[in-house]
């Protein structure tokens, strides 16, 4: 057994820099989109999720919420002053133009041909779109159909998805490894 300590750390060791200076802060070459999520809960916890792991922007499409919005704090936990965020009506003419200027689509979405999650290794030009899809409805079949990958998380229970936010964190975790090394 380990002898590390385990004491847990304490709100001033736990302190991390302002929004101002997260702003400044090199970020990771790594956009999310969030299609028509309509939990104002999922996209706080998206921004929160973004801040984690150096976000470079967060792109709320269609129906997604935007701050400032009372039920986006509540999860989000200040995440929404710190994250570049922008808001599209058109969620495909936004994917159709990131992927025009360079970005690697990936989609996160259940597809016949998906990608385990664990085995996506990122393309040699780093620069990937994170595109997350309705509570209901998932992505956009019209932005499944143009993504250069389509990732899926493996899941063995008798569900058969995740909450976005969660599936959003689970993902964003894999690809900030990916990106950060």
């Amino acid at each position: 057994m380990e002898s590390a300590d385990r004491t847990k750390k304490n709100i001033v060791e736990l302190t991390r820099c302002t929004a101002a200076e997260y702003r400044a802060m090199k970020k990771l070459p790594l956009i999310v989109v969030v299609d028509n999520v309509r939990s104002m809960h999922n996209v706080g916890s998206l921004f929160r999720t973004s801040d984690a792991f150096r976000v470079s922007r967060l792109i709320l499409g269609g129906i997604s919420g935007c701050p400032p919005h009372a039920e986006i704090s509540k999860t989000a936990l200040g995440a929404e002053e710190s994250v570049a965020w922008e808001h599209t009506d058109d969620v495909l003419a936004c994917v159709e133009q990131l992927q025009s200027d360079g970005w690697t689509i990936c989609v996160l979405e259940q597809t016949h041909g998906s990608i385990p999650l664990q085995t996506y290794a990122a393309p040699d030009e780093h620069k990937l779109v994170l595109v997350v899809g309705n509570e209901v409805k998932g992505v956009d079949q019209r932005i499944v159909d143009i993504a250069d990958h389509v990732l899926e998380i493996p899941q063995e229970g008798t569900k058969h998805s995740l909450n976005v936010a969660a599936s959003g964190a689970i993902a964003l975790f894999h690809l900030y490894l990916l990106l950060s090394t």
